[in-house]
């Protein structure tokens, strides 16, 4: 789940900055690219990881 966020925020990142639309400090792409960064981090630390806690229990 969080990868596809990261890939979603990721797009709205490219897509302001390649039609260079001015945006407020908060929405820029820089911002969103660096949320994007941390839902990756996040993804890749194993956060949000219950699939894997439920296909453990089959023993």
């Amino acid at each position: 789940m969080f990868a596809i966020a990261a890939a979603v925020l990721f797009f709205i990142a490219f897509l302001i900055n390649a039609a260079d639309i001015s945006t407020n400090d908060v929405f820029s792409s820089v911002n969103l690219m660096l949320l994007g960064l941390t839902v990756l981090a996040l993804h890749l630390a194993g956060a949000g990881g219950w699939a894997q806690s439920r296909s453990s229990r089959r023993r």
